[in-house]
């Protein structure tokens, strides 16, 4: 079976030249903005927060450390994919394992149970209850 050039064939070839031909375009011009940005930066620093760090890092590492090499980029890729790193360490920490034991009422609860309780020393358990929970706060 042979393969035959169709019209379609050579349309799509050139779509895609443009498409890439464009992506090139943007991608210079980028670079052109960085270098721009270091020239005005000159020996400061850029400090970045933590959500822009965590955003670069996310990027940085879907493009790899050889790439980053090859591109313009405003912090070294050490740097960046290190951000990474300690974004994956703080993830698996286990600092936000839930700790044993029964989960803390909220203070607001604490106080209107405690109100309640000295407004009417008559009522008991349930029938606080059934007040918080016209109040919609929800107690076992």
């Amino acid at each position: 079976m042979s393969f035959l050039l169709q019209p379609w064939h050579i349309m799509l070839a050139a779509l895609c030249g443009l498409v890439n031909q464009r992506q090139q375009e943007i991608i210079e011009f980028q670079n052109a903005q960085i270098e721009a940005l270091l020239k005005q930066l000159g020996k400061k620093r850029l400090l970045l927060d933590d959500d822009q760090r965590r955003l670069l890092a996310m990027k940085a590492h879907a493009v790899g450390r050889k790439a980053l090499r090859e591109i313009t980029t405003l912090f070294t890729p050490d740097t960046i994919l290190r951000w990474h790193r300690e974004l994956v360490a703080k993830k698996f920490d286990s600092s936000d394992k839930r700790k044993p034991g029964r989960p803390r009422i909220r203070q607001v609860i604490v106080d209107a149970i405690v109100r309640f309780a000295r407004e009417n020393p008559s009522w008991g358990y349930d029938r606080i209850q059934g007040a918080l929970k016209n109040l919609k706060y929800h107690i076992s």
